[in-house]
C-alpha cells in the first residue's frame, strides 16, 4: 500500500515543480522588463514574486524525489533526502526578515493605485458635474410656458456653455444662454458665476439691458485674462404679455411671431471686453404660440470641411414646422448637426426653444 500512495504523492509533487517552474520563469522575464530605477517597487516585488515562485518549485521537487524514493527503496539515504527538504524552509526563514516589507510594499502600492483611479474617476465626473449646473437635464415646468433643451459636450474637458429659465417674479419668467470663450476649468467657473450673478440682477432690475450692464461690470472688475461671454437674456412678463430681451454679443435669437420667424441680433458688446459697455433691450408684444429658440455658436458653426451648418439651416428648421414641440424642435436640430457635421462637432451645443401657450 506504502508505494502506490507514495507514487501518487511523487507524481502530484512533480505536477506542482513544473507548475511553479513555468511561473517563475515567466516572473523572471518579466523582471527584465521593468526599469529598476523608474519603477524601484514594482522591480523589488516582481524579485520577491520569483524567488517565492522559485522556492516553491525547488520544495515541491525534492518532495517528488523524496516520494519516489521512498516508494521503491528501502534504504538509510531516504533520512538525508527527507533532511534537504529543509534546505528550502532554511531559505524561508532568511527571506522571510523582508516579507513584512514587501507586504507592507505591495499593500501601499495597491493604495497608491486606488487613490489614482478614484482621482481618473474624480476627473471624468467633475466636467458631468459642472455641465449639469450649467445645463441641467431638468427645468421646473413654467405655468404658461412649454419648454425644451438639450446640451451636448464637444471635445473640451470642461464646458462653457450655460443655459437657465427661472422666475425672475411672480409674473416675469427670464431665460438666459450664454457662451464663455475658450474651455477648460477657468470658462466652466466664469460660466457659473456669469448664470448665478444674472440670476440675482435679473430679480432686482426690470430691464435685462441694466441686468446685463451691471453683470458686465462685475465680471471686468476682475482680471481673467482673454475671457468673454457671448450672452442673450429674454423675459416673458406674463402681466404685460410682452418679451423683453437683450442680446451681450449673441448669435441670433429666432423668434416665431405672427407667422413669421425673424432673427433678433446682438445689443450690445459682448461681456468682459469693456467695463463701461452699454446694452439696450427691445420689448415685443407675445401672443399664443409665439416661439423664441436660443442656441450656442457651436450649432452655427459646427462643420463639415469649410462649409458652416450656419443661421440659415437653425432658422429654417423653426419656418418649416412652426407648431413644433419646444423639445422636439431642440433634438432635431441637434440631430441634423452632427448628421451634418459627421458626429464630429468640437464646440459644446446648447439649444433652448420656449413657447407660450
Amino acid at each position: 500500500m506504502r508505494t502506490p500512495v507514495l507514487t501518487l504523492v511523487g507524481l502530484v509533487c512533480l505536477a506542482a515543480t513544473f507548475s511553479w517552474a513555468r511561473s517563475a520563469r515567466h516572473r523572471y522575464r518579466l523582471i527584465h522588463r521593468i526599469d529598476a530605477e523608474s519603477s524601484p517597487d514594482a522591480y523589488t516585488l516582481a524579485w520577491s514574486t520569483f524567488r517565492k515562485e522559485s522556492h516553491s518549485a525547488i520544495l515541491y521537487g525534492l518532495l517528488a524525489v523524496v516520494s519516489f524514493v521512498s516508494a521503491y527503496f528501502d534504504s538509510a539515504g531516504v533520512s538525508i533526502l527527507f533532511a534537504l527538504v529543509g534546505l528550502p524552509a532554511v531559505v524561508s526563514t532568511v527571506w522571510a526578515r523582508n516579507s513584512v516589507r514587501e507586504a507592507r510594499m505591495a499593500r501601499q502600492r495597491i493604495d497608491i493605485e486606488r487613490r489614482a483611479q478614484e482621482a481618473l474617476d474624480q476627473e471624468d465626473l467633475a466636467p458631468k458635474a459642472w455641465a449639469a449646473r450649467l445645463a441641467p437635464e431638468d427645468l421646473p415646468e413654467f405655468s404658461g410656458f412649454d419648454v425644451g433643451r438639450v446640451y451636448q459636450a464637444g471635445t473640451g474637458l470642461m464646458a462653457g456653455d450655460f443655459f437657465d429659465v427661472f422666475k425672475a417674479s411672480p409674473t416675469r419668467l427670464a431665460a438666459v444662454i450664454g457662451d464663455v470663450a475658450g474651455h477648460g476649468i477657468e470658462s466652466s467657473i466664469t460660466a457659473f458665476q456669469a448664470k448665478y450673478l444674472l440670476r440675482s440682477f435679473l430679480a432686482q432690475f426690470r430691464d435685462p439691458a441694466q441686468a446685463l450692464e451691471e453683470l458686465n461690470r462685475q465680471m471686468s472688475s476682475v482680471d481673467r485674462g482673454e475671457e468673454f461671454i457671448s450672452l442673450v437674456v429674454l423675459v416673458f412678463d406674463t402681466e404685460a404679455e410682452t418679451l423683453r430681451y437683450a442680446s451681450a454679443g449673441h448669435p441670433a435669437t429666432f423668434l416665431f411671431h405672427e407667422r413669421e420667424v425673424r432673427p433678433l441680433r446682438s445689443t450690445g458688446p459682448l461681456l468682459m471686453l469693456d467695463a463701461g459697455g452699454t446694452y439696450f433691450s427691445r420689448e415685443i408684444p407675445l401672443e399664443t404660440d409665439d416661439m423664441v429658440l436660443l442656441y450656442t455658436d457651436g450649432l452655427a458653426e459646427a462643420r463639415t470641411g469649410d462649409d458652416l451648418f450656419g443661421e440659415q439651416r437653425i432658422g429654417d428648421a423653426l419656418r418649416r414646422n412652426p407648431g413644433i414641440a419646444p423639445n422636439v424642435l431642440c433634438k432635431q436640430l441637434l440631430d441634423s448637426v452632427n448628421d451634418f457635421s459627421h458626429g464630429i462637432v468640437e464646440d459644446d451645443i446648447a439649444i433652448l426653444a420656449i413657447r407660450k401657450t
